[in-house]
């Protein structure tokens, strides 16, 4: 099977390219910005050329607050550039697979969202992804919405310069007080587990539709914050505030976490969400390899 990978050096297409690569059912073709720019439907011509038998689009706009500044740079990412790709892939007859967000729902339901809740979202990042969704689903013949949320990964975001992991480490590295908010609550999602769902995910395709893909249960940001620091080991000043404590642009949902529900149906459990903080931190060095 021959899968493109659009942002093949990003914090997800990385681990895409990593675990997909290992595999011998697989031909991994990495694409970055300088092969093609998703924004720019001319430089897709590279995908007509390839005629890949799957197009992983992992390419977005991921500044949350900056997005509210600037509306237009996030739907010409996650809107126009899926669409542009959805058309590609229906011209190639590729399977389009779109990564998406928690961030499409506005967190007042109060537990996980399952792939049959109504998206609404509240700030103009989620709002671009879900356009980015409905343009994936009405112009592929063929498609797969994949909802993932909270990513970090060995390679960073780097959108975001980092991921909230590495974040909370430097800082406690620096001896600084860390103020984390315990009033938004998510699945915190290790990138690796995603690529290897998806790798399982991809030999079976299931039927054309939007899948949730994160590691099992959900948390705090501040109970997030709390895990990595006592996997470390560490003794970390950390305090909890309230999110409205925080000037930023943005409006976070309160609860975003996701449920797995048409995985389950596959008989596809990812890993629960420690488990996955703590094959990364050992997988960048923070954790010794022998440590229990």
């Amino acid at each position: 099977m021959r899968v493109a990978i659009i942002g093949a050096t990003g914090q997800l297409g990385s681990d895409l390219v990593r675990v997909l690569g290992e595999d011998l059912s697989f031909e991994v073709i990495p694409l970055t910005h300088a092969d093609l720019d998703v924004t720019i439907p001319e430089t897709l011509k590279v995908l007509r050329e390839l005629r890949p038998d799957v197009i992983i689009n992992t390419a977005a706009y991921v500044r949350v607050d900056d997005a509210e500044l600037y509306p237009e740079k996030a739907f010409v990412v996650n809107a126009i550039g899926a669409l542009n790709v959805a058309r590609v892939a229906s011209e190639i007859d590729a399977i389009n697979v779109y990564i998406s967000t928690d961030y499409v729902f506005d967190g007042e339901k109060g537990e996980p969202y399952t792939e049959e809740d109504v998206p609404n979202p509240i700030n103009v990042y989620g709002a671009s992804k879900y356009v980015g969704e409905i343009l994936t689903k009405n112009y592929s013949k063929k498609y797969y919405i994949i909802r993932v949320a909270s990513l970090y990964g060995k390679a960073g975001a780097s959108g975001k310069g980092g991921n909230f992991a590495n974040w909370v480490i430097k800082r406690a590295k620096r001896g600084e007080e860390l103020r984390i908010v315990d009033d938004q609550f998510m699945s915190p999602t290790y990138t690796r587990d995603v690529a290897r769902t998806l790798k399982e995910f991809l030999k079976i395709q299931p039927e054309w539709a939007i899948y949730h893909m994160v590691n099992e249960g959900y948390c705090s940001w501040y109970e997030f914050t709390r895990a990595i620091f006592e996997i470390l080991g560490w003794e970390v000043r950390i305090r909890a505030i309230k999110s409205s404590e925080l000037s930023r642009l943005a409006r976070r949902p309160r609860f975003s976490a996701l449920e797995n529900m048409r995985l389950h149906e596959l008989g596809i459990r990812m890993p629960e969400w420690r488990k996955g903080l703590e094959e990364y931190l050992r997988e960048t060095g923070h954790l010794p390899l022998n440590a229990e």
